[in-house]
């Protein structure tokens, strides 16, 4: 059995920069473990596989796993099925994907890129028992949302490049995404994202991630729109608007690998 595949490093202008997500579409669903036997093959931080939309809601089931587990919401590899997608059929402008966990979610055409609408989470203040030590972090402002994300915001860029986080600390503390933000110096905010309680030390660029920092960002500097950094090894920038209860992230994609995935 051959499935078709593509690698494509999302949030990207170039190749091995962004985040590579691996994409393959299916007519029907296989098992889940399966689903999740490919995903711990290609070893990549998301796996997305898409099956057509019978209900008329979307245009594609759509749903994502870690080498571990699969998520609730991807953002990375939601852009990188848009750019699959419309990359085959050039009459359409945007792709709508129904998900399990997270509603619809949209990828459409900008200029050389594209735009992608995921819901917003608007983080509340909330100490999280051992996260800061975790971090190595003496003292930050630390809010979470309840659909597992922790945001921790330190007072400048150069810290947040700076931080060596307990992987195995973070991991006990709980299934969730910690991401630790601060003002820019290129950009208006910079960020590190790290999951290792899903398989992912630290994940290069994390559109889930910007459910959480669009409404937060959006409300201290004032405004609705403004340019982020995830600031990996590999890196990644990320245009950012919050549309209601909505943000909508900007961003370009490069496809790396084509090919078959062959399961026996």
């Amino acid at each position: 059995m051959k499935l078709s595949f593509a690698q494509i490093d999302a949030f990207a202008d170039r190749p091995f920069s962004g985040n590579p997500a691996a994409v393959i579409p299916l007519d029907a669903w296989l098992d889940d473990a399966m689903l999740q036997a490919i995903a711990e093959e290609n070893n990549l931080s998301e796996t997305a596989f898409l099956v057509p939309d019978a209900s008329g809601e979307a245009d594609y089931e759509l749903r994502w796993f870690t080498p571990a587990v699969e998520v609730a919401l991807c953002g990375h590899a939601t852009l990188a099925s848009g750019h699959y997608v419309l990359g085959r059929e050039q009459d359409r402008d945007l792709v709508r994907f129904r998900t399990r966990k997270s509603g619809v979610l949209e990828v459409a055409r900008h200029g050389d890129g594209y735009l992608m609408a995921l819901p917003a989470f608007p983080p509340a203040v909330l100490e999280v028992p051992g996260l800061l030590e975790a971090l190595g972090v003496a003292q930050a402002e630390t809010l979470r949302h309840p659909r597992g994300y922790d945001l921790i915001v330190l007072e400048s860029a150069e810290a947040v490049l700076a931080l060596t986080p307990d992987f195995h600390a973070l991991a006990a503390i709980g299934d969730t995404l910690n991401i630790v933000t601060a003002p820019g110096t290129d950009t208006d905010v910079i960020s590190r994202v790290f999951a290792p309680a899903a398989g992912i030390d630290e994940d290069p660029v994390t559109g889930s991630a910007h459910s959480v920092l669009v409404p937060y960002w959006a409300a201290r500097l004032g405004r609705n729109a403004f340019t982020a950094f995830q600031a990996s090894r590999r890196g990644g920038y990320v245009g950012c608007e919050l549309d209601g209860e909505k943000v909508i992230l900007g961003g370009k994609c490069v496809t790396v690998i084509e090919g078959e995935f062959r399961l026996r």
